[in-house]
């Protein structure tokens, strides 16, 4: 996360978040805008094995890809904690009606998601600690986080005000069968994933 310089209008008022967000969006192409606990955060593009990890993610979910659930990268999620929060999870699992759920700022209710999923990067703190609490508060029902730094896989599970009643780590050499409720039965080789993450 990172922090950049936002010009301000000369009438002297203050741009909302949402307002600051869209300018570093069109000042910053492929870095990754959000509002989580009514804070910007800034995250530069991804790196190779990051997205190399993500395509591996994508197959692995292809069951959970079809006529009642979809698979998607980079979707905007609206969070209900702020009035501007958003986030846009690296991968999400969502209704196949998504669409119908659509709020503002090419942002999704997030009654409409199923699973987050966030590879860490230099955002570690926000994917596991803030993000754990937003998530939480939109009631996600499985955010999955691979975190790289620590050489595990993350399940977090039952969400409850600000927090997941159930978090159970995996290391290299485990398999991970997800929550049913994500609507597939999808199966995770910790170890796999986490060899095509390594930066």
């Amino acid at each position: 996360m990172s922090a950049a310089a936002v010009e301000h209008p000369h009438d002297g008022k203050l741009p909302g978040l949402l307002e600051v967000a869209a300018r570093l969006t069109e000042r910053n192409p492929g870095y990754r805008i959000e509002i989580i606990g009514g804070e910007v955060t800034v995250t530069p593009p991804a790196e190779g094995p990051h997205a190399d990890s993500l395509t591996d993610l994508t197959f692995a979910f292809a069951a959970a890809h079809g006529a009642r659930t979809r698979v998607a990268q980079a979707i905007g999620l609206w969070l209900p904690d702020g009035p501007d929060d958003f986030a846009i999870p690296d991968l999400s699992v969502v209704d196949a009606d998504y669409r119908e759920h659509h709020i503002e700022s090419n942002c999704y209710d997030p009654v409409a998601f199923r699973l987050v999923l966030e590879v860490t990067s230099s955002n570690y703190v926000t994917d596991m600690k803030k993000k754990v609490a937003a998530y939480a508060i939109a009631k996600i029902p499985v955010y999955v986080i691979v975190d790289r730094r620590k050489d595990r896989l993350h399940v977090l599970t039952d969400p409850f005000a600000n927090e997941y009643r159930n978090h159970s780590v995996h290391a290299p050499g485990q398999h991970v069968t997800l929550p049913e409720s994500i609507g597939a039965e999808i199966i995770l080789d910790v170890g796999a994933l986490l060899e095509v993450a390594r930066p």
